[in-house]
């Protein structure tokens, strides 16, 4: 299967062929509702013409969305597509000063939210260039428009009154144009803009689809959705790339709420499910999951996170398929990497994609001897062009010759595939000798009693940095029982020297242990 979407010259086109094709069929499903490709195609066009002629958004504006994983949330991001528009995809669960920072850096002129986040939205939104905003949990946004400089909008009166007026009138997106600022997550310091154009998206769209060929050939697929789509990992993978294939995505709003999650799969015959490392471990303990039927799934993808061995086990038992690890970043749309489905490397994310060069550089941006460890750096055309409005920042990051630094470390292994070893800024040394905390983490989850683990570094008078685990487990569980199951896995100076036991593990919205927090405390 080879998609050709790299040939077309904006998403809006890719959109557009969709809805023509898949007129008749579900696009996307969340708990009680659906919307079928033709109708979702008529809302986000009605919803597009009301931006250019009332909102008065102009080619290349800005425009915020800051949902869960609902209906509307594609209705937006394709009508700002449609409009030229550039997506400024919002995590939900940002602090007043989160949202300050992406929408004055962004330059954000218009926002799509909830009502429930309007109080954090009014702290900063005079500081910000924000003039609309469009609520799609409100039929009438009341009087705050009197009270603050911006106009506030139910989304239900803006499609009906968009259906009223002029085509849009606006000169398609040229591939290079800008499509989508996808923020990171401020790891590494302030959250970066990393500038996606129509091209990047469109071609890791043929990318991936070319990868999971086979699956994506099937007209009937349903494919869970519980990574938000304000992710790049489901804003491409699901509701640009399966969504293109003709796939019903079954979006779930909150997929930390396990009981809800399994409710909705009930008497689904889903086909796919993407997910995470923490997300599909939680699962297979829930005893509602095991009683789903698995008959029709056929391919389960993961990203975001290391899957380790534990997880990976675990969901083949209980749902009978194989879990396909790839690995990507904000910065390349996202996909780099994927196993072949069905024929899994366990311990690799796989081989690169067409048309991606991937090779392990070492301090001094040199190539590394095959099969020697080294930061992984990549040139494709999913690579973006660069960090919004920061021109050092994109420097340091690529290249002269267009190789993206990733900041991970890995190894290129002899059949191609390649071996994530961990961050580079999460490698702890000990007595000089490197540790990174996914090897030590995949040993923990092994334990019978360990639910989930985290390793990071800590000082240490002796070696400098010491490892230390920090647990949570579902069970009696001493510090020596699990200084000594690590004995046995591990060579000396990897064995953690400080055990913390926790209720549970600080994560981000998609499910993923942040270190970093962990480090802090």
């Amino acid at each position: 299967m080879h998609t050709e979407y790299r040939k077309m010259h904006n998403l809006a086109e890719l959109v557009d062929s969709a809805c023509g094709i898949h007129a008749d069929k579900i696009a996307f499903r969340c708990l009680d509702q659906s919307i079928t490709y033709a109708e979702l195609r008529r809302q986000s066009r009605c919803l597009a013409q009301w931006l250019q002629h009332r909102g008065g958004l102009e080619a290349g504006d800005r425009v915020a969305i800051q949902l869960p994983n609902l209906i509307h949330y594609p209705i937006a991001a394709f009508a700002a597509i449609e409009a030229g528009l550039v997506v400024v995809n919002t995590n939900p669960l940002y602090t007043p000063r989160e949202m300050r920072h992406q929408f004055v850096d962004s330059g954000a002129k218009a926002i799509v939210t909830l009502g429930q986040l309007l109080p954090g939205l009014e702290e900063i939104i005079d500081q910000t260039a924000i003039s609309t905003v469009i609520l799609v949990d409100a039929t009438d946004p009341g009087d705050r428009q009197k009270t603050r400089k911006a106009q506030y909008v139910s989304l239900h009166k803006v499609i009906s009154a968009g259906a009223d007026l002029p085509p849009l009138a606006v000169s398609p997106a040229r591939p290079q144009d800008i499509a989508l600022l996808q923020y990171t997550g401020g790891t590494t310091g302030v959250a970066k803009g990393a500038s996606l154009s129509h091209s990047n998206i469109l071609h890791n769209t043929d990318q991936f689809l070319h990868a999971i060929s086979d699956f994506a050939r099937c007209r009937d697929n349903i494919f869970v959705c519980p990574l938000p789509l304000y992710h790049i990992y489901a804003f491409t993978v699901n509701m640009i790339g399966l969504f293109a294939s003709g796939c019903t995505n079954l979006l779930i709003p909150n997929p930390r709420d396990l009981d809800s999650l399994v409710d909705q799969l009930r008497d689904v015959p889903f086909t796919g499910f993407s997910g995470l490392n923490t997300l599909f471990a939680g699962l297979c303990r829930h005893p509602g999951f095991r009683d789903l039927d698995f008959s029709h799934l056929r391919l389960t993808t993961s990203g975001g996170s290391a899957l380790t061995s534990a997880a990976f086990e675990s969901w083949q038992e209980v749902t009978g398929c194989t879990i396909t690890e790839g690995y990507g970043l904000s910065e390349t749309s996202p996909v780099l990497t994927i196993n072949v489905p069905g024929r899994e490397r366990l311990g690799t994310v796989g081989r690169p994609l067409v048309d991606s060069e991937i090779q392990i550089w070492d301090k001094s941006d040199r190539p590394v001897t095959a099969g020697e460890e080294g930061q992984i750096v990549v040139r494709g055309p999913q690579v973006m062009s660069g960090y919004w409005g920061r021109a050092e920042e994109t420097a340091e990051a690529i290249s002269a010759d267009g190789f993206f630094r990733t900041g991970d470390v890995g190894v290129l292994l002899g059949d191609g595939s390649l071996k994530i070893v961990d961050r580079l800024k999460d490698m702890i040394i000990v007595s000089g000798f490197n540790v990174y905390p996914h090897e030590i983490e995949d040993v923990l989850s092994r334990h019978e009693k360990i639910i989930e683990a985290a390793v990071v570094g800590v000082a240490d008078s002796k070696t400098g940095e010491a490892v230390c685990a920090h647990i949570v487990c579902g069970g009696e569980l001493g510090e020596q029982e699990v200084i000594d199951h690590c004995r046995e896995q591990l060579t000396g100076y990897k064995v953690p020297k400080k055990i913390v036991f926790h209720r549970e593990l600080p994560k981000s919205s998609v499910g993923k242990i942040l270190r970093r927090a962990l480090r802090d405390n």
